[in-house]
């Protein structure tokens, strides 16, 4: 722990998707070991809270109502950070949606939303912060990805065609900024405790949902080691793809 603290501690770390599950373990997490964390998501309420707290005890947190959708909401996130704290070390680029169902269902709103949020956010994340990442010739970029890009199962496949997607666009990332010094990793969990479970909007794919994540998920900070795991090794290594699941999940 003491070594990751010193690789984290004092970065300046801006996350998508931060009022809730994934995102708010993450802040607290990196808070914890003496990261500045920079919040953003749509539930502003939430997100100042969130951020009162780590402010409380002794922690920096700066929070910002953040539409991963917009692209010009996604820059001023990162244009915040560069403006309060002269830099953004990482990105992590959390915000996501899982509003699974099969597709004779025909949910063109959902598979919308996902396409909007799960590649277009990561997309925007990427532009809003690599111009920075560039001048400073360092920087780490941290996608998340699902269990759901490397398997696909019955109703999933929109959810997993954009999980899949931001592996593929991650890897052509890591491969281009190397003239940057520039650093880029997935995440794929598998079943974590989150509110993406909630965001189904079919009543029979949603119950099975539910069902799933009774029985297998983990607590949100086991996503939170692994993004710390990512961003605590020395700047000579690239951690490129960290994939896990509960120990009892098969799929």
């Amino acid at each position: 722990m003491n070594n990751q603290k010193e690789n984290v501690e004092g970065k300046v770390v801006v996350i998508t998707g931060a009022s809730s599950g994934l995102g708010e373990a993450t802040a607290r997490m990196l808070s914890e070991l003496g990261a500045t964390v920079v919040l953003g998501a749509r539930r502003f309420d939430r997100l100042q809270k969130l951020a009162d707290e780590i402010n409380h005890k002794g922690g920096k947190a700066h929070a910002v109502q953040t539409d991963v959708t917009d692209a010009k909401q996604v820059q001023h996130l990162v244009d915040e950070a560069v403006k309060r704290f002269g830099r953004i070390d990482v990105i992590l680029n959390n915000a996501g949606l899982m509003p699974q169902s099969p597709l004779e269902k025909l949910r063109i709103e959902d598979w919308d939303k996902m396409i909007d949020v799960n590649i277009k956010g990561v997309l925007y994340g990427i532009a809003a912060a690599l111009p920075s990442m560039k001048e400073q010739k360092s920087g780490q970029i941290i996608n998340v990805s699902s269990v759901a890009g490397h398997v696909v199962s019955p109703g999933s496949a929109v959810y997993s065609a954009t999980k899949y997607a931001v592996r593929v666009l991650t890897e052509g990332l890591r491969q281009e900024v190397k003239p940057y010094n520039i650093r880029a990793a997935i995440i794929s969990p598998g079943a974590v405790q989150s509110e993406l479970p909630a965001s189904s909007t079919d009543e029979e794919t949603a119950k099975k949902m539910e069902a799933f994540y009774k029985e297998y998920a983990i607590p949100a900070d086991s996503f939170a080691r692994a993004v710390v795991f990512a961003i605590s090794q020395p700047e000579e290594v690239d951690v490129n793809e960290i994939i896990f699941r509960p120990t009892k999940q098969q799929m």
